[in-house]
């Protein structure tokens, strides 16, 4: 009966080994993941502070910003044609 008691107990050890093992590797990616979105962040934040890379920033959203009312008003023709009918 010791043995089985022994075998449980290495049993039990090597699988929290394995366990510890795997979850550092995952911490290591997620710090990993964190450091490179931080650095992306940064670049961003440098490249908005050049004017032409700002100004272009601004017409890509004022261009998406118009895609997107133009299609909310031909859906709301679309509606107005519908409700004629």
């Amino acid at each position: 009966m010791s043995d089985k008691i022994v075998a449980f107990f290495k049993k039990a050890m090597e699988d929290m080994r394995q366990d510890a093992k795997a979850q550092h590797e995952v911490d290591r990616a997620n710090f990993a993941a964190a450091k490179a979105e931080s650095s992306a962040q940064w670049e961003e934040a440098k490249a908005l502070g050049r004017p032409n890379t700002c100004k272009q920033a601004m017409k890509r959203q004022q261009a998406q910003q118009l895609a997107a009312a133009q299609a909310r008003m031909d859906e709301a023709h679309a509606r107005i044609r519908a409700a004629r009918r």
